[in-house]
């Protein structure tokens, strides 16, 4: 185990760049779990994941009973570096307010290219255009997993799947559906192997109307103007949730979730119109 005093050490001002910049996360393919719960949750998912590139503990974090646990199924992994450093170095690396004494750097998992995957092995998955609020992507990934989606795809300009906050919002939900990042959502929309529909406010048809008993692609929008008109003429039929209250829309995250569970509930127990 390596012991890190100084907050000017080099390996610390990479961590704290990492948690800061898009780019290197990007460059390095590598990002920050934050506490006990995500680092468990990563460690668990198994297949397609490798060893933690580096487990970070706080002096606080070594008298805590999990972390130990955490610490010894860690040192199984002969790649990973281990270091111990001071509460006063812990704090400037992470990025929560009361930081919980662990946190692992990790290598981001490589997906397979969207463009190369065959319709026919698509199920039911998600198409997201222009999401910018990264607590907003962390909810959806989370609750896309919950409904057992397979595939998340992400156009160029969503916020980043793999920043701090996007990844605590999700809870440990990255390392149970695949997430697509980059993506040019209308090839998707191309080649996918069911319905599509997409959602608007003025959508054609009710949600509740629509069978959803088939392969689907959900399509949602930017939080404030919606999706664009490409992708609106590449789906299948435009959908909007009912709304009888005054609210003049939902979040974005919170039409996803009740979009996706119309879709559980109709797969499991039939669709009436």
């Amino acid at each position: 185990m390596l012991r890190i005093a100084s907050r000017e050490h080099p390996y610390v001002k990479y961590l704290v760049k990492l948690q800061k910049s898009a780019q290197l996360r990007k460059q390095s393919a590598s990002t920050i779990l934050d506490g006990i719960h995500l680092i468990q949750s990563y460690l668990s998912a198994g297949t397609g994941f490798s060893a933690p590139r580096s487990i970070i503990i706080s002096e606080a974090g070594q008298k805590n009973s999990e972390i130990i646990s955490l610490l010894d199924t860690c040192r199984q992994f002969p790649d990973t570096c281990i270091y111990r450093v001071t509460d006063q170095v812990f704090e400037k690396i992470s990025s929560v307010k009361t930081p919980t004494g662990v946190l692992a750097c990790i290598t981001v998992p490589a997906v397979t290219d969207p463009s190369t995957i065959a319709a026919s092995k698509l199920s039911n998955c998600i198409l997201l255009e222009s999401i910018q609020d990264p607590g907003n992507l962390g909810t959806i990934i989370r609750t896309a997993a919950a409904a057992d989606i397979s595939d998340i795809f992400l156009s160029r300009d969503c916020a980043d799947a793999w920043s701090p906050k996007t990844l605590r919002a999700a809870m440990g939900a990255h390392f149970l559906t695949t997430i697509h990042s980059d993506c040019n959502l209308l090839e998707i929309a191309k080649h996918f192997h069911g319905q599509i529909f997409a959602t608007a406010l003025n959508g054609y048809q009710a949600l509740y109307q629509s069978d959803l008993t088939k392969p689907t692609a959900f399509v949602f929008g930017n939080e404030g103007t919606g999706l664009s008109e490409l992708m609106l003429r590449a789906a299948d039929k435009t959908i909007f949730v009912p709304m009888p209250g005054k609210t003049e829309s939902l979040n974005a995250a919170s039409t996803v979730a009740v979009c996706l569970f119309e879709m559980v509930r109709q797969q499991k127990y039939g669709f009436k119109a």
